[in-house]
């Protein structure tokens, strides 16, 4: 039989692209080394027997795919390589179902995405026609979103459709992504893009349901609200108007939970609010165990504001204040380490509260005339004061990995880019009320950050829980600020500076000029960090091999791509392994995995809380706004262990912190064991939106 070079595939979809042996190659080498079997030499040649067959049995012809890969099965076996054909066979098995499984989902996948990206991608932020039928390609999505904020530029005679390229190009190739509502919002009737918001609840009937209405205004168009319910009188209180009595914040928090259950934010994302109230609101008591029950505000996370007064008070075992802020009197005193308990207690029992430390809140605030900041967006990473809004971006910085270290050239590049793309959507913003326009465009606060930190440390070979990890941090987000900062003076120069910039903390550090009043914010990334593909904000893995319930009826067995390129690399790689890690998520206590493995691969159970902490004051230290960070604690951590991160997180400078206790909430989109998950099998099983951080329904916006 005649033989002819190869020069032409045919792909499944039917296109004709040109011939790579070295794929052939590649996939024959991982192959070997699953197997335990082989070297690159063994690889080079079973490629040439490949390559020889074709050559002759395609003479003239294309061959397909399939064809290729049949023919690889084929050499194998016939070689005496089982172990290998084995191991290959089962690597191709698992593509084609990836492959079924994206038909079904009924996606175009214009961008070559993972499975659980295009699940995302279809369930929230892909265009629809008026049948609710999906009419774009993820392409498409970043194209859309690309075009719109881009038209920013123009409104500073600026070359809109090259600025759009860039966007696009960094967007496709996931380097940058901005918080949902942009995704979603761009280039619809809604048009809101920015993601976060605080309204103010007055003490009055009126006042308080004219932000009930707000809220569901935000919250229909994909945003997330915050609320300091501390000006609310306390329970018991007088109401001159009706010489009744008042039934306390904790009662009208129930109608903002239950308007945020109606609207249910168009059925794409879940409504989710902060509400606060102060240490020193005489029900103070009666707002920690709030959300005692499973079904209890569903819609609200919750926090404590404290200030140092008070912690300090619950560290020397002294008193405080309760305050009527009616009449600004006090009511009575409390001894501030048994509040610091209940709030521990409560933490321990459900997730919540969590806490705010408002005097480093404050300390940090860029606009001291404009007043105080008292909540936060409902994750915690976004002080604001009344009627503020934040827009949030995060880089991958997993992707910008090198030999060297990070790439900080294309790491600058990207800063750069994502300052000025969010500074182009306040401006094409469709803002919900023109209290929070006026505020917004004030201020113009943004909020970059990164996503994907625990990979990249990964790809480093450093420890999560270890001082290195803790260099590489401050390293990372130092380098951050200090080109944002450069960035939005460089644009103040271009387009002037925020209008209450006068007076500003900026102006008091001796910059002359400033864009934005703030530029970094640690956000919790959650669902785009799906789509990206990475590590959720600046959290650890939350399992290196489990089951992902990736849609209805489909669950996939999923491996941190690092962890299974190091055993591939190291030479003990197998499905049979990356199936035994599933059972328990973690590997730190596998012996027969090298210990420099174990290390590396940390998940956030393996880490103690005091590394949690550490980890997000370290990012702290250089966030204009503040960092979203769960500090995830075991099943069997006390009470104690609750408290004791509260004071430790205040006394290193966090803005705020939030605890998970594993198994706190019957409801989660993580399961650890085959009880919990029930149809789950015997293998962790996370939902498909889950990327890491608190593992209940309800954490996550």
């Amino acid at each position: 039989m005649n033989e002819q070079p190869i020069s032409s595939i045919r792909t499944r979809d039917g296109q004709v692209v040109p011939f790579d042996r070295q794929r052939i190659e590649t996939a024959i080498r991982q192959a070997a080394r699953s197997s335990g079997a082989g070297d690159g030499e063994t690889a080079a040649a079973l490629t040439e027997k490949v390559v020889g067959r074709l050559e002759r049995e395609f003479a003239g012809r294309i061959p397909g795919v399939e064809d290729i890969q049949d023919m690889v099965e084929e050499t194998l076996i016939a070689d005496g390589r089982a172990g290998m054909a084995r191991e290959y066979i089962t690597y191709r098995r698992r593509r084609a179902d990836i492959r079924a499984a994206k038909r079904f989902l009924g996606v175009e996948d214009d961008l070559k995405l993972p499975l659980n990206a295009l699940t995302v991608l279809k369930k929230r932020y892909l265009g629809r026609d008026d049948q609710g039928r999906i009419n774009e390609t993820p392409g498409q999505l970043f194209e859309r979103v690309a075009r719109v904020v881009a038209a920013g530029e123009a409104q500073h005679g600026g070359d809109a459709d090259a600025a759009a390229a860039r966007f696009y190009q960094a967007m496709a190739a996931r380097e940058f992504l901005p918080n949902s509502p942009t995704l979603m919002n761009a280039g619809t009737e809604l048009g809101l893009l920015s993601a976060c918001f605080v309204l103010p609840v007055p003490d009055s009937i009126p006042g308080i349901f004219e932000s009930v209405k707000n809220m569901a205004i935000i919250h229909q168009a994909g945003g997330g609200t915050g609320f300091s319910f501390s000006h609310l009188r306390p329970r018991g209180d007088l109401v001159g108007t009706t010489h009744g009595i008042a039934s306390g914040p904790v009662s009208f928090m129930g109608a903002f939970d239950g308007a945020t259950e109606v609207v249910r934010q168009g059925g794409r994302r879940r409504g989710a609010n902060m509400g606060v109230l102060r240490a020193d609101h005489p029900d103070i008591l009666d707002f920690i165990n709030c959300k005692q029950g499973e079904a209890a505000l569903a819609n609200f996370n919750i926090s404590v504001a404290a200030d140092d007064a008070f912690m300090e008070a619950a560290a020397s075992d002294g008193e405080y204040d309760l305050i009527n802020p009616r009449t600004g009197e006090r009511t009575g005193r409390r001894k501030a380490a048994a509040v610091l308990e209940a709030i521990a207690s409560a933490a321990w029992h459900s997730g919540d509260p969590g806490m705010l430390f408002l005097d480093h809140i404050n300390e940090s605030n860029p606009t001291p005339l404009l007043g105080e900041m008292e909540a936060t967006n409902p994750c915690g990473e976004q002080p604001l004061l009344d009627y503020e809004s934040c827009n949030l971006g995060s880089i991958d910085v997993s992707r910008l990995v090198t030999a060297d270290g990070f790439d900080w050239e294309r790491l600058g590049g990207l800063v750069e880019l994502g300052v000025r793309f969010l500074d182009d959507v306040i401006d094409v913003n469709r803002f919900p009320l023109p209290e929070i326009e006026r505020m917004t465009l004030g201020n113009r606060k943004i909020g970059l950050g990164v996503m994907g930190f625990a990979e990249a440390l990964i790809k480093l070979g450093i420890r999560y829980d270890s001082e290195q990890g803790l260099a590489a941090a401050r390293e990372l987000m130092s380098f951050i600020s200090r080109r944002a900062a450069a960035a939005s003076a460089a644009l103040a120069g271009e387009r002037g500076s925020f209008p209450n910039f006068e007076g500003s903390a900026w102006q008091q550090q001796g910059y002359t000029e400033m864009r934005n009043a703030t530029l970094t914010t640690i956000a919790p990334t959650g669902t785009i960090s799906v789509i990206a593909g990475t590590t959720s904000g600046i959290e650890p893995l939350f399992a290196v091999s489990f089951v992902r319930d990736v849609m209805e009826g489909v669950r996939l067995l999923e491996t941190n791509r690092e962890f299974e390129r190091v055993t591939r690399e190291q030479g003990f790689y197998s499905e049979k392994l990356m199936t035994e890690i599933a059972r328990s998520g973690g590997i730190r206590g596998m012996s027969d995995i090298p210990e420099t493995v174990r290390d590396i691969f940390a998940t956030a159970l393996d880490i103690d809380a005091e590394w949690h902490i550490r980890m997000q004051a370290a990012f702290q230290e250089h966030v204009d706004n503040a960092v979203s960070k769960t500090v995830n604690l075991p099943p069997e951590a006390g009470i104690d262990d609750v408290r004791q991160a509260f004071i430790k997180a205040w006394e290193l400078g966090c803005k705020g912190m939030t605890v998970f206790r594993y198994g706190s909430r019957r409801q989660q989109v993580l399961y650890l064991t085959a009880s919990e998950a029930r149809s789950g099998g015997e293998h962790v099983l996370a939902d498909a939106e889950y990327s890491g951080g608190c593992p209940a329904v309800d954490c996550e916006i």
